[in-house]
């Protein structure tokens, strides 16, 4: 058994979707459009096969609360330290915030966490 995709709710379908494809290398595929209920979704694949789907639907809230169960962050592996602060560096630099500058972590991972083009938090790793 594997997990087939995770899905997320964004506001901006397309930032959200070059955000993935720029600093990630995701591969989406083309757009899906239902018309009659105006719901919008890529599927993101990336190099080991997870995939990611990224939707939007206008009666879908915006509104975040970060003191909430479910959805908490994406973790990328990104193979290396050096890779770990260079991306956070480039993300950095392209206005995005970092929320945690990369560091060894209380249970052993080298890591950095970055809000993505929405908010979300994505953990970079090793």
């Amino acid at each position: 058994m594997k997990i087939e995709h995770i899905a997320m709710y964004v506001v901006d379908l397309e930032r959200a979707k070059d955000f993935f494809v720029k600093y990630f290398n995701a591969v989406p595929n083309n757009i899906y459009h239902n018309k009659k209920t105006d719901f919008r979704s890529y599927f993101l694949s990336f190099e080991d096969g997870a995939r990611l789907e990224i939707m939007n639907k206008p009666q879908v809230s915006s509104i975040k609360d970060s003191k909430r169960m479910g959805y908490a962050h994406i973790a990328f592996s990104l193979g290396s330290a050096e890779k770990v602060d260079r991306l956070t560096a480039e993300l950095k630099a392209d206005g995005y915030t970092v929320i945690s500058e990369p560091r060894t972590t209380g249970d052993g991972y080298y890591e950095s966490c970055i809000a993505d083009s929405e908010g979300n938090e994505i953990e970079l790793t090793v």
